[in-house]
């Protein structure tokens, strides 16, 4: 059975806790209710990443940890509605939360720090963001940086005060830096966000609208991009967990 906490139910899937928000709106409320967002890590899961986590002790561990994980797939949308038949779960694409997460926060003042990317695309995504909703950008730092660069970059996200820190390195760099960073301040909601900064900026296209609603953004990404074939194969697994109830 799912547990209530803060009226927000949670779902189990492979010991996996999710949050079940209704949407987005649902989701952007509760973390700005009160008119100050919350601290803790935002975790976006889909199927491969429920697979990688059984594998991978180090990213399990990582993933265990964050406070929100939600439901970003559509693959476990349907696996929390086959088990929990009540359900009312929406997927929530994490490329569409971080722009709703940062319109909100240009909207309340809230101080923002980013992180990754190439240093053209970053810096056209700080633009985008000030000229679309007046985000306030606290500091910035490109993906380009050096392991003996990392304590002076989380000082300064610390001494920049940002409430949100956004970090686009793919997973799980950007689940250990944001793990690392929350050490030296804690007081932010961080999020990683993979390849948002160029889907944002427009130099990465995203399926259509329809394919979208449909749930086949996933097939849309493997047909632009056969190579990603091997890794749509390894998903059969969790095509198994479905069917047998292993869920």
């Amino acid at each position: 059975m799912n547990s209530e906490k803060n009226n927000i139910p949670h779902y189990d899937i492979r010991g996996i806790s999710l949050w079940g928000f209704r949407d987005m709106a649902h989701f952007l409320d509760y973390l700005f209710a009160g008119h100050q967002v919350k601290t803790g890590a935002l975790v976006a899961m889909n199927a491969e990443k429920v697979l990688t986590v059984e594998s991978n002790p180090e990213l399990s561990t990582l993933i265990g940890q964050a406070e929100y994980k939600y439901a970003d797939g559509i693959s476990i949308v349907r696996a929390i509605r086959k088990k929990y038949p009540q359900a009312k779960v929406s997927r929530i694409a994490g490329a569409d939360l971080w722009e709703g997460l940062m319109q909100r926060a240009g909207a309340e003042g809230t101080p923002v720090f980013l992180i990754g990317g190439k240093p053209e695309i970053l810096q056209q995504t700080e633009d985008k963001l000030r000229a679309q909703w007046n985000v306030n950008i606290a500091g910035s730092q490109n993906g380009y940086f050096t392991p003996d660069q990392r304590d002076a970059l989380f000082e300064r996200v610390k001494a920049s005060g940002a409430a949100i820190v956004t970090v686009a390195m793919g997973s799980p760099k950007q689940e250990i830096l944001m793990r690392d960073c929350r050490l030296v301040h804690p007081d932010a909601l961080y999020m990683g966000i993979g390849g948002t900064y160029d889907v944002f900026t427009g130099h990465v296209k995203r399926a259509p609208k329809i394919w979208q609603k449909m749930g086949l953004e996933w097939l849309y990404r493997l047909i632009s991009q056969p190579s990603r074939l091997r890794r749509q194969l390894k998903l059969l697994k969790f095509v198994r967990y479905y069917y047998t109830g292993s869920l």
